[in-house]
């Protein structure tokens, strides 16, 4: 036996258990992330070197062996069905891992093999649960199969992790929304605002103030009253956060609605005109308002005048 080889098998001898769960020696360790991070940006060839100069002293390395097949998916499309082997191998050398279940619905993702995908990923969070990269896969998936009840678990799961992050409170409230789950949307709407009141950060308070993020926040929840029927409550929310809404011309739309709907048509049309006055005078919604209103007031003021007589 030559001493090279008898070095590495007294490496691997050392880590008998590398690839099932144990890390890898520091050296290989690093090639590892520069793998990944190779292959994140789309770089690989360099991505396969590194590969191959772990598996030389590892060559039953799970994960290097899952990273190198869906390294070479993308580097050859002539070598599919390698890519293939080669995860389903590090995946058989290392069922304990989740980073082998995540490569295995990454690759069947590019398949488009989606069903397939989603339950590698549900077997990959059942062994590390919290990972956010793998939550966030799942959740791509699981809306656009349509599966919105799964969505609504994922996204509640990924803003339990990251709760200080805006993005993850909206996914939540639109998850609630899509499964007709309005009151919940708005009980999320609610819960968010308030940690923004009572502790948010510079970039969080700054959502309170009067800008665009917060206008299309009020006026998403505005919409999600009216979606509910709740006419009384929308107009009373409108009228508090006039000082926050930016978009005055989707403000004074909303309230000439809610106005027509609780059957104040006069109000409403004197909020139509606040319409005209800003220019907007070739929306056909406003002049479709403006004619109801008018024949409802109309209506209404006759039917008083006959209950009076």
């Amino acid at each position: 036996m030559s001493s090279s080889q008898s070095n590495q098998n007294q490496t691997i001898a050392n880590h008998p258990q590398a690839g099932q769960g144990r890390p890898l020696p520091k050296k290989e360790g690093d090639l590892f992330k520069n793998l990944v991070k190779h292959y994140e940006g789309k770089q690989y060839k360099k991505a396969m070197k590194q590969a191959d100069l772990i598996l030389k002293k590892f060559p039953q390395h799970g994960e290097t062996l899952a990273m190198k097949g869906l390294t070479l998916y993308y580097f050859s499309t002539a070598r599919h069905e390698e890519a293939h082997s080669l995860v389903k191998s590090g995946l058989r050398n290392d069922m304990r891992s989740h980073v082998c279940w995540h490569v295995y619905g990454l690759l069947h993702r590019a398949d488009r093999n989606y069903g397939e995908a989603i339950k590698c990923y549900k077997q990959a969070l059942r062994i590390d649960k919290d990972n956010l990269q793998i939550l966030r896969d799942l959740g791509l998936l699981q809306i656009q199969m349509r599966d919105l009840r799964g969505f609504v678990i994922t996204r509640n799961s990924i803003l339990s992790l990251k709760p200080t992050l805006q993005p993850n409170w909206l996914a939540f409230m639109l998850a609630k929304q899509l499964v007709g789950e309005t009151e919940g949307a708005l009980q999320v709407i609610d819960i968010y605002l308030d940690t923004l009141k009572n502790g948010g950060d510079s970039s969080s308070i700054e959502l309170l103030e009067r800008n665009y993020a917060p206008s299309e926040l009020q006026l998403y929840k505005n919409g999600l009253l009216v979606s509910l029927g709740r006419w009384e409550d929308a107009l009373a929310h409108l009228k508090d956060m006039e000082h926050c809404i930016v978009d005055r011309g989707t403000y004074w739309w909303n309230t000439s609605t809610c106005l027509f709907r609780l059957e104040r048509y006069e109000d409403c049309l004197s909020t139509l005109n606040q319409l005209w006055e800003r220019g907007m005078t070739e929306d056909y919604r406003l002049h479709a308002a403006y004619m109801c209103a008018v024949l409802q007031n109309k209506k209404k003021k006759e039917e008083n005048d006959y209950d009076a007589c």
